[in-house]
């Protein structure tokens, strides 16, 4: 029982790194394009697509939880 708790907590610790990670990562993407093409704007859709893919995960990640837990 006690195992599975610390199952529960790693899970969830590894959620709240996951929105900050994935924003982080979709900006260094567009970061380092607008380096090697020279460009000044590609930042910024890739922001917004690592931001999404965090939310998307996020989501994904508790409805899973709540449908095992929901039977």
């Amino acid at each position: 029982m006690k195992s599975d708790i610390w199952a529960l907590v790693a899970e969830y610790s590894a959620l709240a790194f996951l929105l900050p990670a994935t924003t982080v990562i979709g900006y260094a993407v567009g970061y380092l394009l607008d380096r090697a093409l020279h460009t000044h704007f590609l930042y910024i859709p890739f922001l917004i697509l690592g931001i999404a893919a965090g939310f998307v995960e996020l989501i994904r990640r508790l409805l899973r939880d709540t449908r095992n837990n929901g039977s």
